[in-house]
């Protein structure tokens, strides 16, 4: 668990510790009629409907608490009560329960595979059982597949840098720099190269990591330690490169999103209308969508991402459920998930996301779900 994910969680604790039993039981109901209704309600409406009675007044000193917890807030004056983004966030991660798939559920995001496809087809087909099934925009962050390596070639720039040179199969070229082992042989770097360049045989980067990987004991017994550590430490790119990469834009994933239509299914006015706009400019910055769904690849289980608690979306009023998926190797990570308004059955798509997650997993590790 992450420290920002291990503050939340104790934070979570402390705001439903902090809650009586009678004030859990009036903010549970207000939420749950702002989910089924999208409507604020009064104290009057809740003593009507809550299964200990209490009157008007000791209802609207509760809402009055959850009101100052940031909790609740009142759209207009007089108005009743809805709930906050950090309101909702507190009901569906500390009280809500979430429901189960039906069997018949289950097959209507399983996708229909004769065993040719590619990943990036298996994963469109996943993604549209999911929009299909929940009514909303589905959408998948997939890593963008590795071209086959051509050539790779080791040149020694100094006594402390080698330039690693790659080449593939479109010709794009990529130099990398790694540290030069202290007494390394010049003769080692050609060694070096001519093993990896014997080896390729149009495979990619990840595929001859992994082979490096498994092969550790002949690859020392074959050049020794040395030139072995040499041509793992060229295989591999490391975190502050990757980071470099990612801040440059190029990021080697790609987005998917299908059921754009679904978002204008609940648009009856005009305010409804603006924030469907304001939600197709943020899906339209892709960069910035797909470093946020790459934040949820970490950890297990799905992650929900609610209105403003997120810049991307804090004019559309939306929230992602998301959640993380990967092959068997654990190379190949990404996630998905749907887009829904705020106000959105959660307890019926949190299930069906995380199914999907599993599903896509275990289809990318060969296995039947």
């Amino acid at each position: 668990m992450t420290q920002n994910a291990a503050d939340n969680t104790s934070g979570l604790k402390t705001e439903l510790a902090e809650l009586t039993a009678r004030t859990r039981n009036i903010f549970a109901h207000i939420v749950e009629a702002y989910l089924a209704t999208g409507a604020p309600i009064g104290s009057k409406n809740l003593a009507d409907v809550l299964d200990e009675k209490l009157s008007p007044a000791s209802i609207r000193t509760a809402m009055a608490e959850l009101e100052a917890m940031g909790l609740l807030y009142a759209p207009h004056v007089s108005a009743g009560r809805l709930p906050t983004d950090s309101g909702l966030r507190l009901f569906i991660d500390g009280m809500m329960q979430s429901g189960d798939l039906s069997a018949a559920e289950r097959a209507a995001i399983t996708p229909q595979l004769t065993g040719d496809e590619s990943m990036e087809d298996m994963l469109k087909q996943a993604v549209e059982g999911l929009s299909g099934l929940s009514a909303c925009a589905g959408l998948v962050v997939a890593p963008v597949a590795e071209r086959a390596v051509k050539h790779i070639e080791f040149v020694a720039i100094s006594e402390e840098q080698i330039l690693v040179i790659l080449v593939d199969d479109t010709n794009h070229v990529e130099n990398r720099l790694i540290p030069r082992p202290p007494g390394l042989a010049p003769s080692k770097l050609i060694e070096a190269g001519n093993y990896l360049n014997h080896r390729l045989r149009g495979r990619t980067l990840g595929e001859l990591r992994r082979d490096s990987e498994a092969e550790s004991a002949k690859l020392e017994s074959a050049l020794g330690q040395m030139t072995a550590d040499l041509v793992r430490r060229g295989l591999i790119r490391d975190a502050a490169e990757n980071d470099a990469l990612s801040n440059s834009g190029m990021v080697a994933k790609s987005l998917i999103v299908h059921g754009r239509d679904h978002l204008l299914d609940d648009v009856a006015a005009l305010e409804d209308l603006e924030r469907v706009r304001h939600l197709f400019a943020d899906l339209d910055r892709q960069n910035e969508l797909v470093s946020l769904l790459s934040e949820a690849e970490t950890g297990n289980g799905v992650k929900i991402f609610i209105g403003a608690q997120t810049p991307l979306f804090s004019l559309s009023g939306s929230s992602l459920i998301i959640g993380p998926y990967q092959d068997e190797s654990r190379s190949l990570v990404g996630v998905v998930g749907v887009i829904a308004p705020t106000r959105t059955d959660y307890a019926r798509l949190i299930p069906m996301v995380d199914h999907t997650a599993k599903l896509v997993t275990d289809l990318l590790s060969g296995h039947k779900s």
